[in-house]
């Protein structure tokens, strides 16, 4: 196993704990473990261009510890009753999503190119990463900033939908190429 993918996996281990933490009302100790692991996202993708170890496993292994970390953070969040069941469930569906249509194009288009994330995506996944570090840094510090919490919710909303339109309109496009007999999307 390679160095980043160690990492990487590291990361998805580090879930149950950061989810124990939060359940447990832990939220310092919570931050930190999701910063380390967030911390590590970028490590891990740096390492495996800079050591010339991108591997398959490494690319599918990434976004299932990204997504496993955010959605945990924000179910466990939500079950505490510490952000609102509309934000959760909008995360939560968006990324099921995500895996669903995947897996539907696999099954559909196995020698299909595989999508590429789409820079909403990513912009996203920096939104939902500042925001959750951010709710659990008030949390843990107690601190409230209503003005920056409102923007944040919003920025979070914004970016979860349009990225989630993105891939639901990409496959979309994918499929109706299929329909029409053009094979590969």
């Amino acid at each position: 196993m390679t160095l980043p993918n160690a990492i990487t996996l590291a990361r998805l281990l580090a879930v149950p704990a950061a989810v124990w933490l939060i359940v447990r009302g832990w939220h310092e100790a919570a931050l930190w473990v999701f910063l380390l692991a967030g911390l590590s996202d970028a490590i891990d993708g740096w390492l495996a261009r800079r050591l010339g170890q991108v591997s398959r496993l490494g690319s599918l292994l990434d976004p299932v510890a990204d997504k496993a970390l955010l959605v945990s953070v924000f179910l466990s969040l939500g079950a505490r009753g510490l952000l609102p069941a509309w934000l959760v469930i909008l995360v939560v569906f968006r990324d099921a999503l995500i895996v669903c249509g995947w897996l539907l194009g696999q099954i559909l288009m196995p020698s299909a190119q595989p999508v590429r994330p789409h820079w909403t995506s990513k912009l996203n996944t920096c939104a939902q990463l500042a925001f959750a570090a951010g709710v659990l840094a008030m949390l843990a510090w107690r601190f409230d900033m209503p003005l920056v919490e409102v923007g944040a919710y919003a920025v979070v909303t914004v970016t979860t939908a349009v990225s989630g339109g993105v891939y639901v309109i990409t496959w979309m496009r994918g499929m109706m190429r299929l329909e029409r007999g053009g094979g590969t999307a």
